[in-house]
């Protein structure tokens, strides 16, 4: 039992002497008088906590930034009603700073024998699995002189999944894949595309797409028309290790290239093409594949879910022969990683011959749009030295990102803003061109 501050206020009042008998639990040792039954009174009433069955039901999952309701339900077995204080423990990411104590602390009134509910609305700020910890009950008595303590563990999750912020880019890009689908449908001839039908031949086609046997059996000129393949193979490969971590604006690298993940995937999966996903750093840590079009999405986010960034340096070669087990036939590799000089050059520049000899490969990589703000710096000594020192990271950037175009990989290097966008424009690029 615990004393409450009504109850010490009491004792003071009456000169009651109170001691202590355990750490954190006080208790009378010498009452006098009608304030002693009414102590007695007030703890023989309190509702005992352990007694309490509780159980929990809502949400199992939210996007990063948006809401999750938790329900639960208190069942009083007991014939005394409960008077309480509850605290329903959550690891602190489960809210925005400052207001903890408003979502988890709530006051409930239960009947004997009746169930009552209570709602915590979390607003997790991390990417993970949020795991419900202990509810602690404070059971009052009717005067509110002592109290009863205990807590109870009701386990419950909560998948804070990727907030997919671009996916306000994906109407117009589809648009533009139903556009090149017309197109190309008239104009592309060449590898990576597949045959769509014949039609009468008109001055300006090229002549290598005369179909000679059908034009044979009728009185005019037919050629073929072609379009972008589809149902080709798509492996997404996220660079997991330690440059990932590293924070572009508010959030580590790997968010930007997870957004920009799902949005190239949506676009994908539209589009026909099989999408897969592989994340690796030292070991895998996550894999997708083999998902019908229609589950690729929500298995995708799903797995992204609880990806963090490892403080080790990228396997290189490992990724290299895992890729090559993943996708034994010829697909479109899309590795988002760094253009940092030296992972490059010792890691990846050496394992590329590769991949590039059987797959067509993509590099997408985080840019920090702070370094484009201090090479334009000036008006003192420290912001021209900023200015250098940021010029000089450019030029670094960009002579690998040349090193990689020499081995005939696309790069996109772009912003956490404008990565997914442009990924996707590269995407519908390689397409256009026939190269998938």
């Amino acid at each position: 039992m615990a004393l409450t501050g009504r109850a010490a206020l009491l004792a003071a009042l009456g000169s009651i002497p109170v001691g202590i008998l355990e750490p954190g639990w006080t208790g009378i040792l010498a009452v006098n008088g009608p304030l002693a039954l009414a102590c007695a009174c007030d703890f023989a009433l309190a509702a005992p906590v352990r007694r309490l069955v509780l159980s929990r039901s809502g949400d199992t999952s939210t996007r990063l930034g948006e809401t999750a309701d938790v329900t639960l339900t208190i069942t009083n077995p007991s014939g005394r009603p409960l008077r309480a204080r509850l605290r329903d423990g959550w690891p602190p990411s489960s809210w925005q700073p400052g207001t903890e104590v408003g979502g988890s602390r709530h006051h409930v009134t239960v009947p004997a024998g009746e169930r009552r509910r209570v709602t915590t609305r979390l607003r997790p700020t991390r990417r993970g699995d949020r795991q419900a910890d202990r509810v602690t009950i404070r059971s009052y008595g009717p005067l509110g002189l002592f109290s009863r303590q205990g807590a109870h563990r009701v386990p419950w999750s909560v998948r804070v999944l990727p907030p997919f912020t671009s996916r306000k880019h994906l109407p117009s890009k589809l648009a533009r894949l139903r556009e090149l689908d017309g197109r190309t449908s008239v104009l592309t001839r060449g590898e990576g595309t597949e045959f769509d039908s014949l039609r009468e031949y008109v001055p300006g086609d090229d002549t290598r797409s005369i179909d000679w046997r059908a034009s044979a059996r009728q009185s005019t000129v037919a050629v073929r028309t072609w379009r972008p393949e589809r149902d080709r193979h798509i492996l997404l490969v996220l660079d997991t290790g330690r440059t990932s971590a590293g924070r572009v604006g508010d959030a580590p690298r790997l968010d930007a290239s997870l957004d920009a993940a799902l949005l190239l995937a949506a676009l994908a999966s539209r589009a026909g093409d099989r999408v897969d996903l592989l994340a690796y750093d030292r070991r895998v840590r996550a894999r997708v594949q083999g998902r019908a079009a229609g589950d690729v999405l929500p298995s995708l986010v799903s797995a992204m879910a609880t990806l963090e960034p490892e403080l080790v340096e990228t396997d290189a070669r490992g990724l290299t022969a895992t890729v090559l087990r993943t996708a034994p036939r010829r697909s479109l590799i899309v590795l988002l990683t760094t253009l940092d000089a030296a992972p490059v050059e010792q890691g990846l520049l050496p394992v590329l011959p590769q991949l590039t000899q059987r797959h067509t490969v993509l590099v997408a990589s985080v840019a920090d749009p702070q370094i484009a703000r201090m090479a334009q710096a000036r008006g003192n000594a420290e912001a021209v030295y900023e200015a250098a020192a940021a010029a000089q990271a450019q030029s670094e950037r960009q002579r690998t990102a040349e090193q990689l175009r020499r081995h005939g990989v696309t790069v996109v290097d772009a912003t956490p803003d404008d990565l997914a966008p442009a990924l996707a424009d590269a995407y519908l690029a390689l397409k256009a061109a026939g190269r998938l």
